[in-house]
């Protein structure tokens, strides 16, 4: 296209500039996309103080890495037990009803937290009790929540801004949230915390009844629960990319993601700090992933993902061997923002590419499957991590963790020309790439 000749380069480069940024935002034009965007804004910001400050209480009152790991393992396994069924819940009732519900138990479990350990009566016993309470919820909560997105955006082309949006979202609050909270339990204790938590999870209530949401007559359902559970499993198994993009999440999640129940034992003991130190460590996974997330906001299609899978694998396994041997705090925050980068980044473009091929009549069921390899897969991890951490050391147990992360994704490149392979129909028929001959050689999905 010839430039306009009363135009300067400089105003054309300026138009262009917003016209880019106001395209990488376009999901929040949808009204329940940004009623979501506003309340889990303050929620989130909540659930990060807490998820440091159970982390540090737990190390103030054991110093023990193995019961960190334990305290995981117990806020994570119901939710690996139980994701499967609640998928099938998912899709059977509102899925609105259901993120009203989670919600509103969230709020009461950190209320608890905040009463126990701002009244001095908070033990291991109590964390524990908890965590697995809060694993109950995360069952229902995050296929509910990913099942829900496709609700708040009208138009399924914004789909994938809406997902990397909600991964900004998340990972401003991961920055903000361990700063706020290292500051705080190191001017009080943690209890300020868990308060802050419980008080916001009534904006994203409020915003959850604040959507304008089309009753659409939901499909009577004559199944058993049992059919539909089989429905679940034998769909995500059939699918090539599915299937592979949640075995290599669920590796990462056994292997790489448990490194966070250590993060208070390099806090305290590799790097000599206290919880202020936990927050900067934290800060930097938060600002690794954030630049992460905004990079997909600016991303115009799904397509080209799939190969950024087992690279960004390796860049989250890279960061985590750099951090295991660094013993100084500027290098250590250094490898967590890469750590975050590589970490986010392979999660968001996951996401985004299951939710793309995804029936939505599955969306539920699949959406569990995710949740059990992004979240269920995690206890086990956690309580691994904590008895290598303990026979070990913390940093050796990191190390390993990464080269885990690089074999895992050398798996998953070997099955890409597969994997697209699998991709492409549902990827001509959704108009995300041209219809092409068959003779024709595949190209990037």
């Amino acid at each position: 296209m010839a430039e306009d000749p009363g135009v300067t380069r400089e105003e054309t480069l300026a138009v262009t500039a917003q016209r880019d940024y106001s395209h990488a935002w376009r999901a929040l034009r949808h009204r329940n996309f940004r009623l979501f965007f506003g309340g889990q804004s303050i929620s989130l910001i909540g659930t990060w103080m807490t998820r440091i400050a159970t982390s540090w209480l737990v190390y103030r009152l054991t110093h023990s890495a193995l019961l960190l790991g334990t305290v995981g393992f117990a806020g994570q396994i119901p939710t690996f037990l139980l994701a499967p069924i609640a998928g099938v819940i998912v899709d059977r009732i509102d899925r609105r009803k259901v993120l009203v519900w989670t919600q509103a138990l969230a709020m009461v479990q950190s209320l608890l937290l905040a009463w126990l350990t701002l009244s001095h009566l908070i033990t291991i016993t109590e964390v524990l009790a908890l965590s697995a309470m809060q694993g109950v919820i995360n069952a229902f909560d995050m296929p509910g929540r990913q099942s829900f997105m496709v609700k708040m955006v009208e138009d399924r082309a914004d789909l994938s801004n809406a997902i990397a949006i909600n991964s900004s979202m998340v990972n401003t609050a991961r920055l903000i949230g361990p700063s706020i909270a290292g500051l705080l339990i190191a001017a009080t204790n943690e209890g300020w915390c868990f308060l802050v938590d419980g008080i916001s999870y009534i904006a994203v209530i409020a915003s959850l009844l604040m959507m304008r949401i089309p009753q659409n007559q939901m499909e009577r359902v004559t199944a058993s629960m049992i059919v539909q559970l089989k429905e679940g499993w034998t769909y995500v198994a059939a699918s090539v990319p599915i299937r592979s993009i949640l075995l290599l999440f669920a590796l990462l999640s056994l292997m790489g993601w448990p490194f966070m129940v250590l993060m208070p034992i390099f806090a305290g003991q590799i790097l000599h700090g206290g919880a202020h130190t936990l927050g900067f460590l934290m800060g930097a996974v938060g600002v690794g992933s954030l630049i992460s997330a905004l990079s997909m906001v600016m991303r115009r299609s799904v397509r080209g993902l799939t190969k950024m899978i087992p690279i960004t694998a390796v860049v989250f396994g890279i960061g985590l061997i750099c951090f295991g041997l660094s013993h100084f705090l500027w290098l250590s925050m250094l490898m967590m923002l890469v750590t975050g980068f590589g970490m986010m980044q392979g999660l968001t473009g996951s996401n985004t590419i299951i939710q793309t091929l995804v029936d939505e009549k599955m969306r539920g069921r699949v959406m569990s499957y995710y949740t059990m390899a992004f979240v269920g897969m995690a206890p086990f991890g956690s309580l691994l991590a904590g008895a290598l951490a303990h026979a070990i050391g913390a940093p050796r147990t990191v190390i390993i963790s990464g080269v885990a992360c690089i074999a895992g994704a050398i798996w998953f490149a070997s099955r890409l020309t597969e994997i697209r392979k699998d991709m492409r129909p549902i990827y001509e028929r959704l108009g995300i790439v041209p219809q092409r001959n068959p003779v024709e050689e595949a190209t990037e999905s």
